[in-house]
């Protein structure tokens, strides 16, 4: 079995960051969400995985390399604009052959893994296994309707009135049959090649298509809340561990996790807080539900439920909640105390907070 990841998207929802950065790459628990995805593969015993890259596939390479660092063998499958999920597998057709394949879209966390649905898919023999999950207003989202526990009937993206709260949550599990479909499938209204149609064209030609119900957690990262969300819920995984320095003066409480070369100095750190590599914190009180990139430089401040990129410097400014700070930006002078701020603040800005 192969797998074939999606990072082909521009992530129009999370700007400023998508301007500079893919969405793919954002750190989440200060590890990138493909690096998340690509784990995850690797734990179902599968090496050989193609990524569907589009504008940003120099950064993506550039992180990933060839896969081997994460025990697996990448292969790089250009897309010139985004065009569907269909038309991904079209032109990964080449490198996925005859094989059955995971696709997993590039942008969602599926922290518990996705073990169980391959396990359905090898066991039920059928051409498409779909991970679906209950969700609240299914009018967002592609939606399965089924015939008893697991067999597809229909699926329908986007629909006004839904017949069925079941959403398609990113994960597809697929016999090469699905080749034939995408062949067969034209464009949507929107212009693109849907995997809706072809799995619809597989259920119509009476291929077997089935549904798995995921109850671990599930994101979509497409909004900076989700982001924040999401950290807060793979932090709270975290395994307590100090690579780096903390001194007598500072108090570190709950699982917290300091980056080789990192100092905390005179500093309260309240877990769950992932602190990266070669970062300074001082006079400073950070978390929970916090991460730290590496090179990082808070003196002063509070940060808690936030973001922090690389090489991002926050200097003289309290109350910091529910914000994403980018790379190498700047966030610096003071607040009047007890107040909070909130902040979307993109890669290389210079933020400067004023008492009134």
């Amino acid at each position: 079995m192969k797998a074939l990841v999606l990072a082909g998207g521009t992530g129009t929802r999370l700007r400023p960051f998508s301007h500079t950065m893919p969405k793919q790459l954002i750190p989440i628990a200060n590890k990138p969400v493909l690096v998340h995805i690509l784990e995850d593969i690797r734990a179902l015993g599968i090496t050989e995985v193609g990524i569907v890259v589009g504008a940003y596939a120099e950064d993506i390479s550039t992180e990933l390399g060839d896969g081997s660092a994460l025990g697996v063998q990448i292969t790089y499958l250009r897309q010139d604009a985004p065009r569907g999920l269909a038309h991904c597998v079209m032109i990964a057709g080449e490198f996925l052959g005859e094989s059955d394949f995971v696709m997993y879209l590039g942008d969602n966390m599926l922290p518990q893994g996705i073990a169980g649905i391959v396990a359905d898919f090898q066991a039920g023999g059928a051409d498409a296994q779909l991970a679906v999950q209950r969700v609240a207003d299914p009018r967002a989202f592609g939606v399965a309707e089924l015939d008893g526990p697991q067999r597809v009937t229909r699926v329908v993206e986007k629909p006004v009135r839904p017949l069925s709260d079941l959403a398609l949550i990113g994960v597809y599990v697929f016999s090469a049959r699905v080749h034939e479909a995408v062949a067969a499938i034209g464009p949507s209204a929107r212009g693109e090649l849907e995997i809706t149609d072809a799995v619809q064209w597989l259920v119509d030609e009476g291929h077997d298509v089935r549904a798995s119900r995921y109850t671990g957690y599930w994101r979509d990262m497409g909004t900076v809340d989700d982001m924040l969300e999401c950290n807060r819920e793979m932090l709270r995984t975290l395994t307590p561990s100090v690579a780096g320095k903390a001194d007598e003066n500072s108090v570190l409480t709950g699982p917290v996790v300091i980056g080789e070369d990192s100092r905390v100095v005179g500093s309260r750190i309240i877990g769950p807080v992932s602190i990266g590599r070669g970062t300074l914190i001082e006079d400073s009180v950070v978390g929970p539900d916090t991460s730290i990139g590496d090179d990082c430089v808070l003196s002063g401040a509070g940060v808690t439920y936030s973001i922090v990129l690389n090489a991002a410097t926050i200097s003289g400014v309290d109350g910091i909640h529910g914000s994403v700070i980018g790379r190498a930006a700047l966030v610096a002078a003071g607040t009047e105390a007890g107040r909070r701020h909130r902040l979307m603040v993109g890669d290389h800005a210079s933020v400067h907070m004023l008492t009134t």
